[in-house]
């Protein structure tokens, strides 16, 4: 296990962020000023966002610390199995890889929509 931190915002971790949630806060400033601290954005999970609070996704993608993950092929393919886009694409991304042996941790504000899901969940309700 790498001692690297790796998070991937939900939708509703990506609201809570334009709302003044201060975990989420917390989160984007230590993805900017922190080695080792690694921040992504699925680009399903922030048009979801943006529908629910306008202005999000360019916020969010104007932020150094924050990675915004395009809809590769595998991700799309991955996304078709599911009901909604932005929970399928955020979930896909936190799914180990090569650059993330151990996957990451979906950050969010409704965590129970993760419950049953084989991704760890770290939930912004302070």
């Amino acid at each position: 296990m790498s001692d690297a931190m790796h998070i991937v915002l939900d939708d509703s971790a990506m609201t809570a962020a334009g709302q003044g949630n201060v975990l989420a806060s917390r989160l984007i400033h230590r993805a900017h000023a922190e080695p080792g601290w690694y921040l992504y954005a699925p680009s399903c999970a922030l048009v979801e966002a943006d529908r629910a609070r306008p202005g999000t996704a360019e916020h969010l993608a104007a932020l150094p610390g924050i990675t915004v993950l395009d809809l590769d092929l595998p991700a799309a393919l991955a996304v078709a199995q599911q009901e909604t886009w932005a929970a399928a694409h955020s979930q896909y991304a936190a799914q180990p890889t090569p650059d993330r042996p151990d996957g990451a941790i979906v950050a969010t504000t409704t965590p129970k929509r993760w419950d049953g899901e084989p991704v760890r969940v770290l939930d912004l309700n302070a």
